[in-house]
């Protein structure tokens, strides 16, 4: 659906997946509560969600991380150094890059979700790319606060011919405008491998890739 890869279940968990950076994991209702582990709990409370295996709530994520080791024998996880002081070389790219988030390209989703988490993880992201996909890591980040605008109720186009494209004029027939693409698409959509367009569960619109012209409404406005 759109640019993201959907496994939707009869269980109730549904995962998306960009094919790059971004995995998230989302769960029907009825889970609420029930479950544990490196994503938390689930019960509407994010305060206790690095909730440990011997179920205490402790405050360091390298604590809360190593605890849920599926092996006892593996090392427990260390502190990462900070990748913009690992490659200082990227820093100002990095943050040059990332103020878009803070930029009049998200006003509207600024009152909603409070940027400043997501530019710092983009900063950081960004920082850390440096042996290749260095780009990808940071439309991915920017893309991250995208999505939770759009689950605020916040639609926001970013993406440009300079920042992250994603190009649908390849496929356009030569003279024509058909193909288009859509920031917050529809909750379930036709695909090939859906042609019914009938989802298990609906997910909040996702960000499409390249659809035609009969997925939008196109008006016409007769000149004066």
């Amino acid at each position: 659906m759109g640019i993201y890869l959907v496994v939707d279940t009869d269980a109730g968990p549904v995962l998306l997946w960009d094919k790059k950076t971004s995995i998230f994991l989302t769960l029907s209702p009825e889970f609420k509560g029930r479950v544990c582990g490196l994503c938390g709990n689930f019960d509407g409370n994010a305060l206790n969600d690095f909730t440990t295996r011997s179920q205490s709530v402790v405050g360091d994520a390298l604590e809360f991380g190593n605890s849920w080791k599926f092996s006892p024998s593996c090392p427990d996880a260390r502190a990462p150094r900070d990748p913009c002081t690992a490659n200082p070389y990227r820093r100002s790219w990095a943050q040059k890059q990332c103020s878009l988030i803070n930029s009049a390209t998200f006003s509207a989703c600024h009152a909603h979700v409070e940027p400043t988490r997501y530019h710092e993880a983009c900063v950081s992201d960004a920082c850390a790319c440096d042996s290749g996909g260095d780009c990808e890591c940071f439309c991915t980040a920017v893309a991250a606060y995208a999505r939770a605008c759009h689950e605020a109720g916040v639609c926001v186009s970013w993406r440009t011919p300079d920042v992250c494209p994603l190009f649908c004029d390849y496929y356009n027939p030569q003279g024509q405008c058909e193909w288009h693409y859509l920031p917050c698409g529809a909750p379930c959509m036709r695909t090939c491998q859906n042609p019914s367009g009938q989802c298990l569960h609906d997910v909040q619109g996702l960000e499409g890739g390249c659809r035609p012209a009969d997925h939008l409404l196109i008006l016409h406005v007769p000149a004066r």
